[in-house]
């Protein structure tokens, strides 16, 4: 009897690792996680990726078709999708060019996932044109936002700078969208540039009746709204590598209140340097040549 209580026992544990092991597994990823991405070819508009494949774990017979979505991780539960492919390698287009992304990427099939392969920071080559930035204002919540910028071409070809346009993206505070743009000095001179203020009012969600709500010409009070100052140039040419130099711009409410600008998608803190600042964007004929705030 003690021999047999014994072999019982055993059986018994046995058991209970086996369902303890097959719980774990439903439980967790049933695909191995890839490798981080390495680059391939890196261009000003995209870049050539592979990874190291992901495998099933467990039972081959379960296996499936693995896709592979290639992901810029924002949040440990939220990121912004760039592409898939069902190969070990991907080339994704439409990318800015002088702008540095984090990349990394999931596996997914219809039985199971992986989890999310270590990021790879790559910056993209530059396209023809970029832009430094300079933060004059030492105080983000005074009155005035404060900063000088230079263009500078990286192309292999003259540089029209009437088809260049510069943003310089903001967030309006409680939809206060009075903004008043000032050229304080510029190297090139601020007759031959011009400035604009540019923001989107955020949609109206109307009552849940058959009547279409006509939205307001106006930002509703207390809603942030962005939008950008957009700066662009009468004429002038740059040959690769000449820069505009230094442009010093201002810009106040009409009321002289005060500006909150840790918020703005393109602010930098202050640091008396110049410095490539990839959330100000730079378009030559339409196409983003610098910069990316998605």
């Amino acid at each position: 009897m003690p021999a047999r209580r014994f072999t019982a026992a055993v059986v018994l544990a046995a058991l209970a690792s086996l369902l303890a092991v097959n719980a774990a597994r439903a439980d967790g990823p049933a695909i191995s996680t890839p490798g981080a991405p390495v680059v391939v070819a890196n261009q000003p508009h995209q870049l050539t990726l592979s990874w190291v494949p992901s495998t099933w774990v467990g039972d081959p017979a379960a296996e499936q078709p693995i896709n592979y979505e290639v992901q810029v991780p924002l949040s440990p539960h939220t990121y912004r999708w760039l592409g898939t492919s069902t190969d070990t390698t991907i080339t994704l287009t439409d990318l800015a060019p002088g702008t540095t992304y984090r990349i990394a990427v999931a596996a997914r099939a219809l039985g199971g996932y992986s989890d999310t392969s270590a990021v790879t920071t790559v910056r993209t080559a530059n396209g023809r044109a970029t832009v430094s930035y300079l933060n004059l204002d030492w105080s983000p919540t005074n009155n005035q936002i404060q900063h000088a910028v230079n263009v500078t071409n990286t192309g292999t070809g003259p540089l029209d700078l009437s088809t260049v346009r510069v943003r310089y993206h903001l967030r309006f505070e409680g939809a206060n969208t009075s903004l008043v743009p000032n050229c304080d000095w510029a190297a090139l001179g601020c007759d031959r540039i011009r400035q604009t203020v540019l923001f989107f009012i955020p949609p109206v969600v109307g009552p849940p009746a058959s009547t279409t709500p006509t939205p307001p010409g106006y930002p509703i009070p207390g809603t942030p709204v962005y939008g950008w100052v957009e700066l662009t140039f009468t004429d002038g040419t740059l040959e690769p590598g000449e820069s505009t130099g230094p442009i010093q711009l201002r810009h106040h409410r009409h009321s002289w209140s005060d500006i909150d600008e840790r918020d703005d998608p393109s602010w930098l803190a202050a640091t008396g340097q110049w410095a490539d600042n990839e959330r100000i964007t730079v378009d030559v004929d339409g196409v983003r040549e610098f910069g990316d705030v998605s």
